[in-house]
């Protein structure tokens, strides 16, 4: 298992995946809200909102593999 990243991470790529995972994560919460039967109105297209879900996974995914693979790569040298 990889050591959590820095608070302060030096590495602006290691930011640049830690921003990506963030707003993925901000993004996939807010789609999934509008999923909800409480939340999706009459005009909501389920269709999109799945896509959009399945993109935020995707970069969530993408941020993530990043992450470890810079930190694996930083923690070998």
């Amino acid at each position: 298992v990889s050591p959590l990243p820095p608070q302060k991470p030096k590495s602006e790529l290691v930011r640049t995946s830690l921003r990506l995972l963030t707003s993925s994560a901000f993004r996939l919460q807010s789609e999934c809200r509008k999923a909800l039967p409480v939340e999706s109105g009459p005009g909501t297209d389920i269709q999109l909102v799945t896509q959009q879900v399945i993109q935020c996974a995707y970069d969530i995914a993408k941020a993530a593999k990043q992450l470890v693979t810079i930190t694996t790569k930083e923690n070998n040298n």
